[in-house]
């Protein structure tokens, strides 16, 4: 762990500190890319990560789902919170979307879609880790700043 050097994540430094966190970006020499890697490089459990997946609906609109990294997402759960059927976002999409690449797409600091769900699981921790802009920096935050900041609604997500 380290402090970042990459000027993606440093530049997401100063998005914590607009939303009034306090937490640190950290880097990594080895991937934080799926929430396993980032468990085992920050010491967490895997619980505490927060995956960022992003889904398209038929209609061109995205759909961000903020989960724990032990979950598996019930598309069908959240299909049904926001009323439209959900397919994969491809990497084009999510960057055009966030400005980031998949792996490395932080819950917020980007124009968030009207559809964000945030699952409930997150909440039952003091602090969470998110990615920071590149597939090897996280931040910590506690789960009800990620909802405030978000704009996120608190939905299960899976079954």
């Amino acid at each position: 762990m380290r402090t970042p050097t990459n000027a993606t994540a440093l530049a997401f430094q100063d998005v914590l500190r607009q939303h009034g966190l306090t937490g640190a970006v950290v880097e990594f020499e080895i991937t934080t890319r799926t929430a396993a890697d980032a468990a085992a490089a920050i010491g967490c459990e895997l619980g505490q990560i927060v995956k960022s997946l992003i889904f398209r609906t038929a209609e061109d609109e995205a759909v961000i789902v903020l989960t724990s990294g032990s979950n598996r997402v019930d598309e069908a759960l959240v299909a049904e919170a926001t009323g439209a059927a959900l397919g994969k976002a491809d990497a084009d999409f999510v960057r055009q979307l966030t400005g980031y690449a998949i792996g490395g797409v932080p819950p917020f600091g980007y124009e968030q879609p009207a559809h964000t769900y945030i699952d409930e699981d997150l909440l039952q921790y003091a602090e969470v880790w998110a990615a920071a802009g590149t597939p090897h920096a996280v931040f910590p935050l506690p789960p009800d700043a990620l909802v405030r900041i978000s704009g996120g609604k608190v939905i299960q997500v899976h079954g």
